[in-house]
């Protein structure tokens, strides 16, 4: 399917690139059963950002999972789109320590995601934090008809060091699936420091009375209860806050996950009301 030929649609990103920050969903994303039965697996790294490195980074982690991946970084400004396609140069030539046979390239686009056919995934994390609430749904939908028809959208935001990240799961119909917390889990004070990350369609929408804010004030309390077990682990203080969760009536999938720092609910546990 050739990629539509309109011109970009959104604005900006500030531009902020760290390497390793976006090393938790890119694992999600390795693992996920949409990537790993796609015949033949396009993923979209949308708003990379000032260089290249993300788009690289999430090329390398898929490819362990699925060699033959494809990866196109998109990014609307046109001199961040050179700079990368430079990166990729020195890639090629060996010159770094990447793979030089990494099936990646990059594009100048927004969200009508210029692509060689439909991605099976769009990645899109930290891109609609300087969007007003109201312009989510319809990114959303830009983004989510460019998705194969098993595909998924992956959107969601991080700290600048990649130890808090959140991020929301929407499918080809536009329709949010799932919400997400990724923590390092090591020095963790408080799961209330997700509230500083949530995606920009809840972050206006952690106060009281609104489900986001019951499950955060939830999840912060049993980790408080848990605190004796921290004598062991973080990892053992986790899993006990989200069993406790899961006891009180919270769904919880993804259990194989906890111990990761991860705790995914349904979306319609957190949608705003």
């Amino acid at each position: 399917m050739s990629a539509p030929r309109s011109a970009p649609t959104g604005r900006p990103t500030r531009g902020t690139t760290g390497t390793n920050r976006l090393r938790r969903v890119d694992r999600w994303i390795a693992r996920h059963p949409v990537l790993r039965r796609a015949p033949e697996p396009l993923v979209v790294d949308l708003g990379y950002g000032a260089n290249g490195v993300t788009t690289f980074e999430l090329a390398t982690r898929l490819s362990q999972a699925r060699p033959d991946v494809e990866v196109v970084g998109v990014e609307i400004d046109p001199e961040r789109v050179a700079r990368a396609r430079e990166q990729l140069a020195a890639v090629r030539a060996g010159a770094t320590a990447f793979d030089p046979g990494l099936r990646v390239s990059f594009a100048r686009g927004g969200f009508e995601i210029p692509a060689p056919r439909r991605p099976t995934v769009i990645r899109a994390l930290n891109v609609l934090r300087q969007y007003d609430e109201g312009e989510v749904g319809d990114a959303w939908e830009r983004m989510a008809s460019r998705l194969e028809p098993e595909g998924l959208l992956v959107e969601g935001t991080c700290d600048e060091i990649g130890r808090v990240m959140t991020w929301v799961v929407v499918g080809p119909d536009a329709a949010p699936r799932s919400f997400t917390i990724s923590l390092r889990l090591t020095g963790l004070v408080s799961p209330a420091v997700a509230a500083e990350r949530l995606p920009k369609a809840l972050i206006h929408r952690n106060v009281p009375g609104e489900p986001v804010h019951a499950f955060l004030a939830g999840l912060s309390r049993e980790w408080e209860r848990a605190a004796p077990l921290a004598t062991f682990s973080p990892v053992q203080r986790w899993q006990a806050s989200l069993q406790a969760m899961q006891d009180a009536g919270w769904m919880l999938p993804a259990r194989h996950r906890w111990r990761l720092g991860e705790v995914t609910v349904p979306w319609t546990a957190v949608a705003p009301r």
